[in-house]
């Protein structure tokens, strides 16, 4: 009876440990945006907006300045968030493709180190969330307004459910009831909260309709840049302000899923703009500067909405309790072009859309207000959630952990260079040319392998990238250093010569449905 009772005390004692230890290890909060560049952010030194609750995590954490993205482009780099791996090995290599579940990902490993796992918001994958203890995310792409969401049924098959009312909010809210009603007190968690803004076409909600109406942004330097010290790469491109943006980006047009109190307030805030525009006749340079007017206001109205929803969930980790022990991490899918080259969108290995911003809290672990200048990137995402977890790191994760930047410390062998694909080409949105390359940080080559030609930079003296020097004597050593650098990694992360094709997405069974809509 006395051995009976020492086990069991033993058996309680060690459960209890592994208990308590489960609950000091830390929460993970991941915020993602898409398309949100480091230009819009007030605490990176935007002069175009206000952002005091990404501030908060910048003042009371790190900021990132030199975080990359390995392909440039909303799919891909989710994909190689979820793996670790680079698009070619994770087989999602430009929109369109279908993500493969069934490898390994890290909330699947979150899950067998005992967390708990959630994704709400944008996916955008194609599958089936896999690895989360609960998924709501968004059909497609998502609307900006009153979105079909896909969840999981009673019988733990997805359904799509209606929803009204703005996007940002809608996922804001379903965030935190998780937080608030449906995770566990007894496990750490992990939630992806992921929000579709500031996507095109970049509509604002009912609150923000008419903010920046009586302000004029700031533009750009190099709004008219003509791209005559580059390459022909960029002429090739269909993503200019001038030229490319339609009716809908432009807000001539009232969207088609609005409710009537929605449209309402929509036409209300849009029609006598747009009347004014029609009555003053612009021409040339001064119809270009109109078009980034109305395009970035509305661009960073939807960023505003962003900021002000992440101020509700910083509020209630501080009411609830959570902050302390829950490490919040911002990031977005890449960057974007706030009329830098007189360019939107993103792809390109110039730096707005090669760099995201990053920044992360870690109350206790992080010094408030620091600021790393290492190379980081969206392949290190994965490993660094594990990290901080405590769990095992897989050895075929192309990524490293970020704990010990996070802690004050960079490894002597932290990398000094980053390797960049993108696969999409001239057949592909935007018409910007498949490449890669290699970027120290100050020096960049690009190999536009698609149109056959080459380009570098020198970002010391030339930050805004308006002169290749590729063909300057003066930097022909740094162009054979570059050249075996990107020769080294392309090795190191078993880059086939041949660009993949990606994984398509699975054929539908013949039914008498879908006969009879082919036909």
């Amino acid at each position: 009876m006395k051995l009976a009772k020492l086990l069991l005390s033993l058996l309680m004692g060690g459960l209890l440990s592994t208990s308590v230890h489960a609950a000091k290890r830390p929460n993970i909060l991941f915020i993602f945006t898409d398309d949100h560049c480091q230009q819009a952010i007030s605490a990176y030194g935007s002069k175009r907006i206000h952002t005091p609750h990404l501030d908060r995590l910048a003042d009371e954490g790190m900021k990132f300045r030199k975080c990359y993205v390995s392909n440039s482009i909303c799919g891909p780099s989710r994909a190689v968030i979820q793996t670790g791996k680079y698009s070619h090995l994770n087989g999602f290599v430009r929109n369109g493709n279908y993500f493969n579940g069934n490898q390994q990902t890290f909330p699947k490993l979150l899950q067998k180190a005992g967390y708990q796992t959630a994704v709400v918001g944008k996916w955008h994958l194609g599958s089936t969330p896999q690895g989360y203890d609960y998924y709501d995310v968004l059909k497609g792409q998502g609307p900006y307004y009153n979105p079909p969401m896909i969840t999981a049924g009673p019988d733990g098959k997805p359904v799509t459910k209606p929803h009204t009312g703005y996007t940002t909010h809608i996922i804001t809210d379903k965030a935190l009831a998780w937080l608030k009603e449906e995770r566990s007190d007894e496990k750490p968690f992990m939630l992806m909260y992921q929000h579709k803004a500031p996507h095109r076409n970049w509509q604002p909600g009912p609150k923000y309709l008419t903010m920046y109406d009586d302000v004029t942004i700031p533009e750009p330097d190099t709004l008219f840049d003509d791209y005559s010290g580059r390459s022909k790469a960029p002429t090739y491109q269909k993503m200019e302000i001038a030229n490319h943006l339609n009716d809908r980006d432009l807000k001539f047009v009232t969207p088609n899923n609005l409710t009537p109190e929605q449209k309402a307030k929509w036409d209300a805030a849009y029609n006598p703009k747009n009347a004014e525009f029609k009555a003053a006749n612009l021409k040339g340079k001064d119809l270009v500067k109109w078009k980034y007017q109305r395009y970035v206001k509305d661009y960073l109205r939807c960023v505003k909405a962003v900021d002000d929803d992440i101020g509700r969930v910083l509020d209630y980790l501080d009411e609830s309790g959570l902050a302390e022990n829950t490490v919040v991490i911002y990031a977005s899918d890449q960057g974007w072009y706030l009329g830098e080259h007189g360019w939107f969108d993103k792809r390109w290995m110039y730096e707005e859309s090669l760099l995201t911003p990053l920044l992360v809290r870690w109350p206790g672990k992080v010094k408030a207000g620091s600021v790393n200048d290492d190379i980081v990137s969206n392949l290190d995402f994965a490993q660094t959630f594990l990290g901080i977890a405590g769990a095992s790191l897989p050895s075929d994760m192309q990524g490293r952990s970020l704990v010990p930047l996070l802690q004050g410390n960079t490894p002597k062998d932290w990398r000094k260079s980053f390797y960049y694909h993108y696969y999409e080409g001239l057949r592909g949105g935007h018409s910007v040319p498949r490449h890669y390359g290699v970027t120290t940080g100050r020096y960049k080559l690009i190999d536009f392998y698609e149109v056959g030609t080459v380009e570098l930079f020198d970002l010391q003296f030339d930050p805004e990238e308006l002169k290749s020097q590729h063909s300057n004597p003066k930097y022909a050593k740094i162009r054979k250093q570059l050249q075996d650098e990107l020769a080294r990694l392309r090795k190191l992360y078993q880059v086939p010569d041949e660009d993949p094709a990606g994984v398509r997405k699975p054929k539908q069974p013949r039914t008498k449905k879908n006969r009879k809509k082919k036909a």
